[in-house]
């Protein structure tokens, strides 16, 4: 099975060329580079809900007070963990 072309808006294929003349690297380079990142982002994302998902139907939660606390403290020198669960529901 041949590869097919990529095909690129051609705005996004300026910006593509453009940031490769600013990086002194090759537009493939940068494009690689973009793909790749975004490919993790999105396993990492898909995982998140599949965790998530799993500790839904446990009956885990984080509760809303948790999660602004933690994202509260982005940023800042005190930048909380990633919180635990801290409600716990039991079937009924």
């Amino acid at each position: 099975m041949g590869k097919a072309p990529i095909l690129i808006d051609d705005d996004v294929k300026g910006d593509l060329e453009r940031e490769a003349s600013l990086s002194g690297s090759t537009a493939s380079s940068v494009a690689q580079a973009a793909i790749e990142a975004y490919l993790r982002l999105r396993t990492a994302k898909r995982r998140a809900i599949e965790e998530a998902t799993a500790e839904a139907e446990e009956g885990r939660f984080v509760s809303k007070e948790a999660v602004d606390r933690w994202v509260t403290s982005w940023g800042t020198p005190g930048e909380l963990p990633e919180p635990a669960p801290d409600i716990f529901k039991t079937a009924s």
